[in-house]
């Protein structure tokens, strides 16, 4: 949770709920700050100075035209080629406290009014407006997919990824992704099977939630009624992470995958309320395409530490045990058609044992065989 009592206006204006509540009017978020405000009175100024310079700054770059402002950064010797990597350039030209100041000037210079004094420019609140200005710039050059045919459907965008939107879902995305990285937008659910591309991350932005993957199969569910977004992994790896400004300069500036990282088997859901992540198996693991000699789960007085490592090739999932106690434990049974979970449990009941599975780990416990 943020820590909003020491926000000061410039902050509040910067803040993605505070920002849905005052210019999209988002239920949920409406709600949150009415009861925030109530509890807060002693903020209530800064909150109303907060909203007065995010509508100043809205309204000030509503009334500026894309020719105007292309005009102006002309002028101000700052060139954009190709509309479509408006964002990719914008950001390589301006670090964000140089943004903020040409921003204000072109506001200026066509009339608009431009909340501004060199105090109140934090790096972060820069960096957020200049994602509204960037955003505006290619608005017109998203393409906007919505499903409500009833099923599902297939689209494929033009690096040859896959995306199966489901039902009452919306997805947007550009009509040529940006050299440096694959952006899209999603709302509902859908499920990615992505081209790879080392040297071009693939990005999902659902709600708050950013996932970030090279080239792999993934499912993405966002529920505005909850609040919340799930990523299930079924093959390769991803990451995730807040949508923060701060935490797309970090995993932008860099195409490997750091942070939270999922690997099949594995799922994360992230609570938009309390910004929390928890990462777990999911509830039917799958085995992994392995070759079909390798699916074979027959044991013959095999050792446990063996059987354990079977498990964790066959499902991409860690089996953490104390070797050293568990070291005269063997097993003989023959376990292919059962699910993980049913394997798992005819496995400690044969040696005496329990599990747990804990931040997507399994754990057994056990005293030891004889």
């Amino acid at each position: 949770m943020q820590h909003y009592k020491n926000f000061k206006p410039e902050d509040f204006a910067s803040d993605t709920s505070f920002r849905r509540w005052v210019l999209e009017g988002n239920d949920y978020d409406t709600i949150f700050w009415e009861n925030w405000i109530d509890n807060n009175p002693d903020k209530s100024e800064d909150v109303e100075n907060g909203k007065n310079v995010l509508l100043s700054i809205t309204n000030a770059f509503n009334q500026i035209s894309e020719d105007e402002i292309e005009g102006e950064l002309g002028k101000l010797e700052f060139k954009l080629d190709e509309k479509d990597e408006a964002q990719s350039k914008l950001r390589s030209l301006f670090n964000p406290k140089r943004f903020f100041y040409a921003a204000a000037s072109i506001a200026m210079l066509l009339g608009g009014f431009w909340w501004f004094s060199p105090h109140k420019g934090s790096a972060e609140y820069g960096n957020d407006i200049f994602q509204t200005f960037a955003s505006k710039i290619i608005k017109s050059d998203l393409i906007e997919q919505e499903n409500h045919s009833g099923h599902q459907i297939a689209i494929t965008l033009t690096d040859g990824s896959t995306v199966i939107l489901q039902n009452e879902s919306k997805i947007s995305y550009p009509k040529t992704f940006a050299k440096e990285k694959r952006e899209v937008y999603l709302e509902g659910e859908a499920f990615f099977e992505i081209a790879k591309d080392p040297r071009k991350p693939f990005y999902v932005f659902a709600n708050d939630l950013v996932t970030k993957v090279l080239g792999t199969s993934f499912l993405v569910q966002s529920d505005k009624t909850t609040n919340k977004v799930k990523v299930v992994v079924k093959t390769g790896r991803v990451s995730v992470f807040e949508r923060t400004a701060e935490n797309l300069n970090k995993q932008q500036a860099q195409t490997q995958l750091e942070g939270l990282v999922l690997t099949p088997n594995q799922q994360v859901v992230f609570d938009e309320v309390d910004k929390r992540m928890l990462r777990s198996t999911v509830e039917k693991p799958e085995i992994l395409g392995l070759p079909i000699q390798k699916n074979l789960f027959e044991f013959n007085h095999t050792p446990i530490g063996e059987v354990f490592a079977k498990l964790e090739e066959s499902y991409g999932l860690k089996v953490v045990f104390d070797k050293d106690v568990m070291k005269e434990c063997y097993l003989t049974a023959s376990l292919s058609d059962e699910p993980l979970f049913e394997k798992l449990l005819l496995i400690c009941k044969t040696i005496d044992a329990r599990y747990e599975v804990i931040d997507a780990q399994i754990i057994i416990y056990s005293k030891g065989c004889m």
